[in-house]
């Protein structure tokens, strides 16, 4: 993929149809490396499938033969030095902790470190696309930060749907004010 971001909303995607109610996207970078961490609390995969994830020829779709999703992450962080961590619990019951956690970390200096892309897009675009999933997004960058957390917009706007264009063009506004203040 050209961009991270399409990384990310892909990844996330998994994590929706994992039926994860939290995804968090959390993306930590300095001058040198970028960690981009997306955790979820879906059902979760086996340790047989956490092995397999990251085979291009290994998916759980039943609509084409392949996976390519984390196989690109991994061979994004991997050319760039760096690595993807991948750990998981399954769903043994309703109230058991459980859910998905996949690392990547990259080292930006690297000449074929792929660009993060239009993130503040990603966002929005899961966002309108799963108005029902709560995302918390958190990127830290030259001591500062941009963050949206759905839950606390569920509190303020009480019964909008945040799938609704005025939410969705505030959410979109809100990142880009906030990225130009760390950028």
């Amino acid at each position: 993929m050209k961009e991270l971001s399409l990384n990310i909303l892909d990844i996330t995607e998994n994590s929706v149809k994992a039926g994860a109610t939290l995804t968090e996207i959390t993306l930590d970078e300095s001058d040198k490396n970028l960690i981009l961490t997306i955790k979820d609390d879906g059902c979760g995969m086996s340790e047989e499938t956490v092995k397999s994830v990251t085979d291009p020829f290994y998916t759980t779709r039943t609509t084409r033969k392949v996976g390519l999703g984390l196989p690109f992450l991994k061979l994004a962080a991997e050319q760039t030095g760096g690595g993807i961590e991948i750990t998981s619990v399954v769903a043994k019951d309703e109230n058991s902790p459980h859910g998905t956690c996949v690392t990547a970390t990259f080292n930006k200096e690297h000449l074929d470190f792929t660009p993060l892309g239009d993130i503040t897009a990603t966002v929005t675009t899961l966002v309108q696309g799963h108005p029902d999933t709560d995302f918390l997004f958190i990127h830290r960058k030259n001591g500062g930060e941009a963050t949206l957390d759905t839950r606390e917009l569920r509190q303020v706007l009480e019964d909008v749907p945040l799938d609704t264009y005025d939410v969705i063009k505030w959410i979109e506004e809100y990142l880009r004010e906030q990225y130009s203040q760390i950028n």
